[in-house]
């Protein structure tokens, strides 16, 4: 029987637990991604138009938008545990409808279901890691969580590439089955119990169906601009969403603990550190989606070499989001920040200010400064956000940071549509440029926190 840690678990069941969580965000957070290579080969088989396929990964996206927050007050509700295995059991089971699914109207509806799952996981995991890990050794958690995050997002275009050489799409999903199920074996065996409180509020379920509305309509607007939508569709969905927005900030303000942990940022600690981390994901995805598009009609790169010119920036951020984790407690979270970023800024405007015919050495060592800024600075905000938060409210900080993450790529999607709308092939210049400025300011807005006291665990 698993007790709650008062400081960590013990050796043998925290590598347990802590593969369960490598496990299953990887799942969460690749599939997020893995379907993009597939979607010409899935519309075909589907009889479905590419347009419309594209709803394939918009359901996926929007359903964990949409769902994070609720999951992670359950799982301040009823334990971060339980609604763990929960997770791991709805994305396993959901991945394979998602292989047996034989049109696009029913592949839609098992990815939506398959985000919910993936929001689950999302929700509660570096709740987790602050119980399976001890306190001195909570960045050490946080570095490798970052480094599983920033693997499986760089990865997600290469394993899927990887799988369908030898395999049809349906193994994208079924894949996820034998994996799913040895994490759950593990997670109901390692992950620990974490206290829940007896006075904690009812599930308001008025804020869930609002929080849905906001965060639905925002990456709805978003997705729409980004794919050319009519401007009286997009601005009925803007206007719909300041409104419902409105009422649903309001609602989070009257009630003690509120869906959305809008009293958790005012602890300036707090609220600063997702500042920075909508920014700097934002300026991440404004330049890994715009680079392709240089690359390949620009300056005529291959598929391949596109691929293998963009893997010195994860390759970098998996180096140093372990470093980061060892310096957090030796180096103020906000110092490290605003380094992280302050490199990250540099080689964003590198790559804006690429000769016209760059050499591979060229683009190389820009790509290295940006993922090695983004992993210097990705560990130690993670854990200030979480740490910034009570510990009965890691669930909340948690959903939080997921949000924040989401957010920010959505935001920077749309921001290289209109880029390229508004600039054609000047777009990625425009793009990096953006992205450099938003990770300077990102860079700023860490600087401020030196002045906060760190946080403990």
């Amino acid at each position: 029987m698993t007790i709650t840690p008062s400081d960590g678990l013990p050796l043998p069941q925290r590598y347990g637990a802590i593969f369960t969580i490598i496990i299953g965000i990887s799942m969460a957070v690749l599939d997020g991604a893995i379907a993009n290579v597939a979607l010409p080969t899935i519309a075909s088989d589907l009889n479905a138009s590419p347009a419309s396929s594209i709803w394939v990964v918009n359901a996926y996206q929007i359903a964990i938008v949409i769902s994070l927050l609720s999951f992670s007050f359950l799982g301040d509700m009823f334990g971060y545990r339980r609604v763990y295995q929960c997770g791991l059991v709805v994305f396993t089971l959901t991945s394979l409808f998602c292989a047996l699914s034989d049109t696009l109207h029913l592949l839609t509806l098992a990815r939506i279901a398959q985000g919910f799952g993936g929001a689950a996981l999302m929700s509660v995991n570096t709740a987790l890691i602050r119980l399976i890990y001890p306190q001195r050794q909570l960045g050490r958690g946080m570095g490798i969580n970052s480094f599983i995050v920033a693997v499986s997002s760089a990865a997600g275009p290469t394993i899927a590439a990887a799988i369908l050489s030898v395999a049809s799409w349906q193994w994208l999903f079924l894949i996820n089955v034998p994996l799913g199920i040895i994490a759950l074996l593990f997670a109901l065996r390692y992950l620990p119990a974490n206290g829940v409180k007896s006075n904690m509020p009812k599930f308001d379920l008025p804020s869930a169906v609002m929080n849905a509305l906001t965060f639905g309509l925002l990456i709805t607007a978003l997705s729409g601009f980004a794919q050319g939508q009519s401007l009286t569709l997009i601005g009925a969905e803007i206007v719909a969403l300041l409104i419902v927005g409105f009422f649903f900030v309001r609602r989070q303000l009257a009630l003690p603990v509120p869906l959305l942990p809008v009293d958790l940022l005012r602890i300036p600690l707090f609220s600063l550190s997702i500042g920075t981390s909508i920014c700097s994901f934002c300026a991440q995805m404004l330049a890994m989606v715009s680079l392709p598009f240089f690359l390949q009609s620009v300056i005529g790169r291959s598929e391949v070499e596109t691929g293998l010119l963009l893997t010195p920036w994860p390759l970098a951020t998996m180096v140093m989001a372990p470093l980061a984790g060892y310096l957090i407690g030796r180096v103020h979270a906000g110092l490290l920040g605003t380094l992280g970023m302050g490199v990250m800024a540099v080689g964003l405007f590198a790559l804006a200010l690429l000769p016209a015919a760059p050499h591979d050495l060229d683009i190389i060592w820009r790509m290295v400064l940006c993922g090695a800024g983004f992993g210097l600075f990705q560990s130690p905000n993670n854990h200030t956000i979480i740490t910034a938060a009570p510990r009965h409210r890691s669930g909340g900080a948690s959903g939080m940071l997921g949000t924040a993450r989401l957010l920010g790529q959505s935001t920077g999607a749309a921001l290289v549509a209109l880029m390229f709308n508004l600039f054609g092939q000047g777009g990625t210049h425009v793009a990096l440029y953006t992205a450099g400025a938003l990770a300077t300011v990102a860079a700023i807005i860490s600087g401020l926190r030196v002045t906060q006291p760190q946080t403990q665990a």
